[in-house]
């Protein structure tokens, strides 16, 4: 799946500390996607028109998404054969991600994460991963503009979930680099984990960031796998023709080099 471009990553200096670790597409006590249900979330001001803002952490502020379908970012990892979809990261590729995820530095911002709002004093959260680490795909803008052979979505990151000694769920992003498996954001809640999980190695999970929407392929549709997709393709889906016109109709005119595009 060829995730929908993701800008180059980029952090954003916030007033905390700048650590390994760097929130954006979520909300946490402050951002997009998962919180209290999965799908709580505050204004993100970089989020386009007609677009749901991404959940967001707390150190630093990774900008996930350019202004329309963004640029395919560095943790892209497999291109796909015509009509293909990429496979997930490789077993070794998920372990060094999920090493990178559990470094000291990292369990050290997640401690801060957890203690944002005041809930828990960092010294008290002592995160810790739970479950297994999981590729991340996102809507394939080759699919939206209808290119030939264009996988539906494409591999983003791979996602591990933290919880703290107080039951917080937190979602930690973890991209490869020239530099090898980096974290780049976390983010509260476990969509990423929960909706892979969701579908039991039975087709492929991918989002569709524009509207927060979960969904999973399998035997030539796109089912829901939450609330916002089963309002855009219904409980029983689409098929992946249907699925192309739509998303086309939403997103055609805003991918990259389009008049929305330039427009900023």
């Amino acid at each position: 799946m060829t995730p929908i471009r993701t800008s180059p990553i980029q952090t954003t200096p916030t007033q905390t500390t700048p650590t390994q670790a760097t929130p954006t597409q979520k909300s946490s006590s402050g951002t997009s996607p998962t919180p209290t249900s999965p799908k709580h979330r505050t204004p993100n001001r970089h989020a386009p028109a007609g677009r749901k803002p991404v959940r967001k952490g707390a150190a630093v502020t990774v900008l996930f998404a350019t202004a329309a379908l963004g640029a395919l970012g560095p943790a892209t990892a497999h291109a796909a054969a015509a009509g293909d979809f990429p496979a997930p990261f490789t077993a070794a590729d998920t372990a060094q991600a999920r090493e990178a995820a559990s470094t000291p530095a990292t369990l050290l911002t997640l401690s801060r994460f957890f203690a944002r709002d005041g809930a828990i004093a960092p010294s008290a959260a002592r995160p810790h991963l739970v479950g297994p680490s999981v590729t991340v795909s996102f809507l394939d803008p080759g699919f939206v503009a209808g290119r030939p052979g264009a996988p539906v979505a494409d591999p983003q990151f791979v996602a591990s979930k933290a919880v703290s000694a107080d039951g917080q769920v937190a979602s930690v992003w973890t991209v490869r680099t020239a530099k090898g498996w980096k974290v780049v954001n976390i983010a509260t809640g476990g969509d990423e984990t929960d909706y892979v999980s969701q579908a039991h190695g039975l087709g492929t999970v991918f989002r569709e960031p524009q509207i927060d929407a979960w969904y999973v392929v399998r035997d030539g549709r796109v089912l829901p796998l939450d609330p916002d997709a089963r309002r855009a393709v219904g409980n029983g889906g689409v098929t992946l023709a249907a699925y192309q016109r739509l998303v086309h109709a939403k997103y055609g005119d805003k991918l990259p080099g389009s008049a929305y595009d330039r427009a900023g």
